[in-house]
């Protein structure tokens, strides 16, 4: 038995885009396979809304969303996947080929909003930005040519998505924690370690990108995350109340 894509839980969030043509082009991609919530940080280009490149796609551009920062764009996610190129860099996150990675985004769709991240046209996403993601997907490229122009990586991406237009329907299971609360895990575990003096102030945004990826690992329930939040919280509490704290 099969259940229709819920394509309107799919969140395509353009990280730091620099080109409105590009923008554009991503918006003309998303309207082709019917996907409508564009999320951007920090665009360069404050007139992106009206790049010329997005035919037929205006409503998705005049209903994009903006936000100051990654964790913000993806709170109301319970899966974040990234995409890269790979090139040389070292990764922290399992990686995907784009077949695979898009038969898990759509299983995900069927229960939750999933936010997909697509960095900048020239550097891509930065190891902050892929703090935030569960896991990575990369489009298989010939040869030298592996890094492709965002508004293409963007529909070929979501021609994947729709391509089997269907998915398999699953029982019920427990929901997951969204990015938001994930976030809130990650930022109260740090400043207990702060606090306790297991993370020194200098390496604090280092420790911090590796909270993040370690507790994303882990895909925790809804009520695991409610749960560790109000340890973390008592603790916390304790530890900053106390005489020598």
């Amino acid at each position: 038995m099969t259940t229709p894509l819920k394509l309107d839980r799919l969140r395509v969030v353009l990280v730091t885009p620099h080109n409105p043509l590009n923008l554009g082009a991503a918006a003309r991609a998303m309207s082709n396979f019917g996907f409508s919530h564009l999320r951007v940080v920090n665009p360069y280009d404050v007139a992106f809304r009206t790049a010329r490149s997005a035919v037929g796609a205006a409503k998705v551009l005049t209903d994009a969303q903006e936000f100051p920062s990654v964790a913000e764009a993806v709170a109301d996610c319970t899966l974040v996947v990234g995409t890269t190129a790979v090139r040389h860099r070292e990764l922290h996150h399992p990686l995907q080929r784009l077949e695979y990675g898009a038969r898990q985004i759509r299983k995900q769709l069927t229960s939750s909003p999933v936010a997909l991240l697509f960095g900048s046209e020239k550097v891509g996403l930065s190891n902050e930005d892929l703090s935030h993601c569960h896991w990575l997907m990369r489009v298989p490229a010939y040869g030298d040519q592996i890094s492709m122009n965002l508004g293409q990586a963007v529909a070929v991406c979501l021609y994947e998505l729709i391509r089997k237009g269907r998915t398999p329907s699953t029982r019920a299971k427990e929901k997951l924690a969204t990015s938001g609360k994930t976030e809130l895990i990650t930022r109260n575990l740090l400043d207990a370690l702060q606090t306790s003096g297991y993370v020194k102030p200098g390496a604090s945004s280092a420790a911090e990108e590796k909270l993040r990826r370690l507790i994303r690992r882990h895909n925790m329930a809804a009520p695991d995350a409610e749960l560790w939040l109000g340890m973390l919280r008592q603790i916390l509490w304790k530890v900053k109340s106390s005489p020598t704290g």
